[in-house]
């Protein structure tokens, strides 16, 4: 019951700072804001008792492991075919070198074991793809850098996890074993990717047989999608949970499953239209809910982590040179070997360096340490030292991209043409309508419709419809059957309109005319789907 409240309390965590982010703080990351929130709630007793305590496991199963599935169905396989070599060099060459900069710089400048030291480097090496967007918003990241730092981000977490198992075997045997460690990292790299390859294989090969299923298109059996849809969502969980208890690394597996399944939706969306969209839909909001839980978490984690006596280093203060450390070090290292190895430009490492924003792997793989057989003391060292790495990789970017990175440039003649041609089509939708032989009620039922495209409706208004409708009793069948006519003949006078200005008169460029026919064409479907008929 603990976790089903706990649960609970973040879903309506994300939504709160989801509303605050989009209506009151659009120029703000999200992302902020719901470390922000996390925040209140690590302060609020009440408040923070409804959220259990962390359980790593748990965190990146049920929230980190569909992010990155999503993730992954957003990214073209044959992208990743392309940058193979670069994807390797940046996961295990790059990941290498900057825990070894980063162990023995922390070694050297505190005086850590060597051990320990390396524990806080492996810790300090993967890079999460969603906090990376907070500090880029409103900006604009070069394409090379933003493909590199999220194909980085998509695959460099296994390395991390075996480095840091590498770490905590030598701090409690005394000693490293290389090639088991080598060993180890090929069957987990690999095992991953060879269970997610065949299981997601098996999995599409399962949609597909239902989606294409002769039942579908006779009976309609499956046509509303909601098997498909529950398949779905099961998968990145069965990934997950399936690599792992085969002692393969679950992040990998998941992330080349979204692979696997970002080819499976672009060839078949035609099957069931509606599915394809729901699916869509579907996916932007768990991945804004997800991702302002993730920050959400780690703003509760941070504040407890800091409010907590009984996290302390022997009293000392050495954690806050352990995190500065860290994150000079990694960012260093990542300068210096896209540098000198991938032959990046000066401004462009720079930018790559910064971009490796921390999150919520490393949080996660912070909190398993204290599942091993290291010291309580130095758990809490990593904890507090790792939390600052977070807020300082998330930070310095936000400041300095300001100076390094363009602003997205607003085009206001392209706003003010869309909004002056968004007009001119309605009221073609409206002359349309008045040419109509049909009943006053529908006239002005259906001109409050056209109007609201544009957003030229009262609230005022709005209530009298409401009430209007409460009290009218059902369309009869001809009633419906008159009214979808009427919309679709206004709706095609409106495509009619648009697609003359556009080829015709060349008055709208090409995504402005997309933008506007995809806003008749959702209209459209709201009406047939669910306006009329419901």
């Amino acid at each position: 019951m603990g976790l089903v409240i706990s649960t609970g309390a973040l879903v309506v965590a994300a939504m709160v700072s989801i509303i605050i982010n989009r209506r009151w703080l659009p120029r703000l990351s999200v992302n902020y804001v719901s470390m922000l929130i996390g925040a209140i709630i690590a302060v609020i007793p009440f408040l923070n008792g409804l959220v259990e305590e962390f359980n790593s496991e748990i965190f990146i199963g049920l929230i980190v492991a569909p992010l990155l599935y999503f993730e992954g169905q957003n990214t073209r396989l044959n992208l990743v075919g392309r940058h193979v070599k670069e994807i390797i060099s940046l996961t295990v060459g790059m990941v290498v070198l900057c825990a070894v900069v980063a162990g023995l710089g922390t070694h050297w400048l505190t005086g850590l074991g060597l051990p320990l030291a390396f524990i806080l480097a492996a810790i300090s090496t993967p890079t999460d793809a969603t906090a990376t967007e907070s500090v880029t918003m409103g900006l604009v990241l070069p394409r090379r850098e933003e493909t590199s730092l999220k194909l980085e981000s998509l695959f460099n977490d296994a390395s991390g996890i075996i480095l840091l198992n590498m770490a905590v075997l030598w701090y409690i045997n005394g000693y490293v074993n290389y090639p088991q460690t080598l060993e180890s990292f090929v069957y987990s790299a690999g095992g991953g990717i060879v269970f997610g390859g065949i299981v997601s294989v098996v999995i599409v090969y399962l949609r597909q047989l239902m989606l294409r299923s002769k039942l579908n298109f006779i009976n309609n059996t499956y046509n509303n999608g909601t098997p498909l849809k529950v398949i779905y969502l099961m998968t990145p969980f069965i990934l997950y949970f399936g690599a792992e208890a085969l002692g393969v690394s679950g992040i990998i597996a998941v992330v080349f499953a979204g692979l696997v399944h970002n080819a499976e939706g672009e060839r078949s969306a035609f099957t069931n239209p509606q599915l394809a969209s729901d699916i869509y839909q579907l996916i932007g909001l768990l991945s804004d809910l997800l991702n302002s839980i993730v920050f959400i978490v780690l703003g509760i984690m941070i504040l407890r982590t800091a409010l907590d006596q009984t996290v302390s280093y022997n009293g000392s203060g050495i954690w806050i040179i352990v995190g500065v450390s860290l994150y000079v070090a990694n960012l260093l290292a990542r300068y210096g070997y896209v540098r000198l190895v991938h032959r990046v430009p000066n401004k462009e490492a720079w930018i790559f360096a910064l971009g490796g924003i921390h999150g919520a792997v490393t949080f996660a793989l912070a909190f398993t340490v204290a599942e091993t057989q290291v010291k309580t003391a130095d758990f809490n060292l990593v904890l507090m030292s790792e939390s600052l790495l977070i807020i300082l990789s998330m930070l310095v970017p936000t400041i300095v991209f300001r100076w390094l990175l363009p602003k997205v440039k607003e085009d206001a003649d392209a706003a003010a043409c869309m909004a002056k041609m968004r007009a001119q089509m309605i009221d073609v939708g409206i002359r349309e309508l008045n040419q109509l032989p049909i009943s006053q009620e529908f006239r002005d039922a259906v001109t409050f419709d056209l109007k609201s495209q544009d957003g030229h409706t009262t609230v005022r208004q709005f209530v009298s419809e409401w009430q209007r409708m409460v009290r009218h009793p059902e369309y009869t069948p001809d009633q419906i059957r008159e009214l979808m006519t009427i919309y679709r003949q206004i709706f095609q006078a409106e495509r009619t309109y648009l697609s003359q200005q556009y080829e015709v008169e060349h008055r709208l460029s090409e995504d402005l005319f997309n933008r506007l026919y995809r806003e008749i064409t959702m209209a459209e479907m709201v009406v047939l789907d669910y306006g009329v008929t419901k």
